[in-house]
């Protein structure tokens, strides 16, 4: 086959492009530090790449989930310690109120602190972070308590809700996280668990529910003591105010400290879960970004002796490249 000059010039003008592209693929790898800018590069490694690439953003999603979920449980925590310092100090009222020695001024004195306390654990059930109520349940953009207006000593009655001081706006329906895939994980309180002492499963059958056995109603144990410490009742457990006096309350007191201490050990053993599952996903994440480093990074020393070998042999292209064009057929006559 004849062997043309045009044809010799192609060849050196295709080995000049081959060694270019080759030379500025390196620089690439050298400046960005991975061996992978586009699928050409090496396309058996895109799969596992995209795929590794996957997996770590399905892990940072479960990474910021749990981050905020977990700094809703501890604001929640804080909250839990507020209510029992509330239960506690009303209690300590209710047996100073038990002395009988109480002048009338005094007894309304020890009410109206009482009354402070029921809008301060109001203010609690009404806690929200990030604009959300984390009492609501699923209501989370509706305040879960409000005071009802119609509310009065005489008109109370503890078989009817409706009658109670506070009522409750939100639903049983704590919020869940899947911690790892498949775990699913309550990471709040609602308030008819929390306040009212019904359980979510009874109050999501009927929100009407009475407390279950052994609980009892916050803010309706603070009213009764409030209007009974008023009333300078101690431990008149009349007809027509079943279950009132001083004395009463403060035993409800300590069932209300009771149900919150319980409720707030189940929130930190949920919270130490959270932190475990949150450990075991970072750990899963430096794993994956080691498989991906593996896959895609380039190795620097290694890319700076391939950029100098390629430029050594561009160099020498070029210099052949030189010698060729000053051949002629006259140097052979």
């Amino acid at each position: 086959m004849k062997v043309t000059e045009n044809t010799t010039y192609r060849m050196l003008q295709t080995n000049l492009d081959r060694i270019t592209n080759r030379l500025e693929d390196l620089r690439l790898q050298g400046a960005t530090g991975t061996k992978l800018n586009k699928p050409s590069d090496d396309p058996a490694l895109i799969r596992p790449v995209l795929t590794t690439r996957t997996q770590i953003r399905t892990t940072d999603r479960y990474l910021e989930t749990m981050g905020v979920s977990l700094d809703k449980m501890q604001a929640t925590d804080s909250h839990l310690g507020h209510i029992e310092n509330i239960m506690q100090r009303a209690k300590e009222i209710g047996i100073n109120a038990a002395n009988g020695s109480m002048s009338s001024q005094d007894l309304n004195t020890l009410a109206d602190e009482v009354g402070f306390l029921q809008e301060e654990l109001l203010d609690a059930g009404n806690a929200s972070v990030d604009g959300k109520y984390i009492f609501a349940g699923y209501q989370e953009n509706t305040k879960p308590f409000t005071v009802n207006t119609g509310y009065t000593d005489a008109g109370y009655d503890p078989g009817n809700p409706a009658t109670w001081p506070v009522q409750y706006n939100g639903d049983g329906h704590p919020t869940e996280l899947e911690i790892t895939p498949g775990e699913k994980l309550e990471v709040t309180l609602t308030g008819n668990d929390l306040f009212r002492g019904v359980s979510n499963a009874n109050y999501q059958s009927d929100p009407n529910s009475l407390p279950d056995s052994g609980r009892v109603d916050l803010f309706t144990v603070l009213q009764r003591m409030e209007d009974s410490i008023r009333d300078g009742n101690i431990d008149d457990a009349t007809p027509t105010d079943p279950g009132d006096g001083i004395q009463q309350g403060i035993a409800d007191l300590e069932v209300a400290a009771d149900q919150n201490r319980r409720l707030r050990s189940q929130l930190g053993n949920r919270a130490g879960r959270v932190e475990s599952a949150t450990r075991a996903q970072e750990d899963v994440k430096v794993d994956l970004e080691q498989i991906l480093s593996r896959y895609q990074d380039a190795d620097a020393i290694e890319t700076f002796n391939a950029i100098i070998q390629q430029e050594n042999a561009f160099r020498a292209a070029l210099n052949i490249t030189s010698k060729v064009s000053d051949i002629s057929i006259l140097d052979f006559m």
